[in-house]
């Protein structure tokens, strides 16, 4: 219970609400992670993550909507980045991340 309040105290309650407050946060948390690691493109996600390209278009357009990340294009393929309002709060997404890892 005590964990809780720390999440619901966090600063940034939009992060708040993108990944916990919604259906898919989860799925949004593990496309993050994967952009957090390298710029990727919507089909290596949808092949690594085992995810309909949809779903992955869905939520990929859900996160640029809430300025997490970005779109930048090289040759002709579109790779997602992280942007400077999602790393100025990583701290707050690993906390938000280790709360949903805990509801499994």
């Amino acid at each position: 219970m005590e964990e809780n309040l720390v999440i619901w105290s966090l600063k940034n309650q939009e992060l708040v609400d993108l990944l916990i407050s919604r259906e898919g946060g989860k799925t949004t948390v593990r496309i993050l992670d994967e952009i957090l690691k390298n710029p990727t493109n919507a089909n290596q996600l949808s092949k690594m993550l085992e995810l309909n390209y949809k779903t992955i278009i869905h939520h990929t357009n859900i996160m640029q909507e809430h300025k997490f990340i970005t779109r930048n294009k090289f040759n002709k393929t579109y790779y997602f980045h992280p942007t400077e309002k999602l790393i100025k709060n990583l701290d707050e997404y690993y906390l938000i991340k280790k709360e949903l890892d805990k509801r499994e």
